[in-house]
């Protein structure tokens, strides 16, 4: 017997620490987990480091290039010498400096849009990560309306099968009753299937650093406000990655078509030369020059010109998609918000008021239970329509984040 409660001790204890040990997230730590432990982060991250080899790359200088002959040398007069002879030259191409300029620069634009589209990434990553976490507990706010109605409706039907019981109701009602009850308990079912696929999608953004067994922490409600438009309006040139970006395309684009055009000047290098023979020695020194005679670098020029234009039509065409997706993004949170001070404040209040005086009516014979049915609806609408406006805030205020660029940990 002491062994049997021993065990029993034991099995309960351990069965609080799992219970225990089910971790719990708030939104930052999703935030952090994601950026920390998300191979597409990894990844995108990987593009800047190889954009600073870039960098290394083009602030290279040319390697020499050395030539060595070697063989015999045979006179095809009488008398003349017979021997080896051997020849060996260096030439150094220079890295003019216009050119030089040019290349780093186009490089070092290359690397600014690297980490401008990096950050734009972890942006949208984050927008990702938040639009999923309040996507849960959306699902786990409608699961718990959803129990909530079928406890009540429960209820409901009890009461109705003991009234059938004493002949005071017609068993239609319990027929009808019967039919409410399993429509609820369906809900409730489908509420629980919303809320396991709501939590995979998280998981699939988060990362696999994240538990399948997680808990969130906070309620659908817990929404931050958002600054003024103005506000944002005036900040966002210089913090959108979006904008950095464009702009940093537009001036690798510029740095290119220079480096195209200088390439028309005649390229120089010097070399420096040694030969012996049998009976002579000689050294030599000279510059090498490549005249652009045939090729002037009309196509890359004029490929580099439509690379430009492109670029520059691509930042104005972003300045002002920014602009109008920061003024849809705050048009829909002040509806949205709107919505769920409507909703709060008066309708669900109202249709909750009136469901109680119908369940109240009906269980003193003063309303029959089709006029308890329609309030129960009306309520369950209400709820419902809440918990809908409060997602879509919510998804206002993570677009205009996104828009924002907010680092993780800081959303607010």
């Amino acid at each position: 017997m002491m062994r049997r409660t021993k065990l029993l001790f034991i099995g309960l204890a351990c069965l609080g620490g799992s219970l225990q040990a089910q971790p719990a997230y708030d939104l930052a730590q999703l935030e952090r987990l994601a950026l920390e432990s998300s191979r597409s982060v990894l990844a995108a991250r990987e593009q800047l480091n190889a954009a600073r080899s870039a960098v290394d790359s083009a602030a290279a200088f040319p390697n020499p290039e050395i030539e060595y002959l070697s063989g015999t040398l045979r006179s095809r007069g009488v008398g003349g010498n017979l021997g080896d002879a051997r020849s060996a030259s260096l030439t150094q191409p220079l890295d003019l400096p216009w050119l030089r300029s040019a290349r780093i620069g186009a490089a070092e634009a290359g690397l600014a849009a690297t980490d401008a589209a990096v950050r734009a990434f972890e942006a949208q990553l984050l927008a990702g990560v938040r639009l999923r976490h309040y996507d849960v507990l959306r699902r786990q706010a409608e699961l718990k309306n959803a129990r909530e109605d079928a406890a009540l409706m429960e209820g409901v039907r009890a009461r109705i099968a003991l009234r059938v019981e004493l002949g005071e109701a017609p068993r239609f009602e319990l027929i009808k009753a019967d039919a409410e009850m399993l429509n609820a308990q369906k809900a409730v079912q489908v509420a629980e299937f919303r809320v396991g696929q709501a939590g995979a999608q998280l998981r699939q953004v988060v990362g696999a650093a994240l538990p399948a067994d997680f808990m969130l922490k906070g309620q659908l409600r817990d929404v931050p406000a958002v600054p003024p438009a103005d506000v944002v309006r005036r900040s966002l040139p210089g913090i959108s990655p979006d904008l950095a970006r464009a702009r940093a395309e537009t001036v690798r684009a510029e740095r290119l078509l220079d480096y195209e055009k200088q390439q028309r000047w005649p390229r120089l290098a010097l070399k420096a030369s040694v030969s012996e023979e049998p009976d002579t020695r000689s050294s030599q020194f000279g510059v090498v020059v490549s005249v652009p005679l045939w090729d002037r670098r009309r196509g890359p020029v004029g490929e580099a010109a439509a690379q430009l234009a492109r670029a520059r039509h691509e930042l104005a065409a972003q300045e002002f998609s920014l602009d109008q997706q920061l003024d849809i993004a705050y048009q829909q949170y002040e509806i949205a918000q709107a919505q769920v001070a409507a909703l709060e404040s008066g309708i669900v209040r109202q249709a909750e008021a009136a469901l109680k005086v119908a369940e109240a009516a009906y269980k003193f014979g003063e309303r029959g239970f089709l006029e308890v049915l329609d309030a129960q609806r009306v309520f369950r609408a209400a709820r419902g329509e809440l918990i809908a406006a409060r997602y879509e805030l919510a998804a206002a205020w993570v677009e205009i984040e996104r828009l924002r660029a907010v680092p993780e940990g800081q959303a607010q």
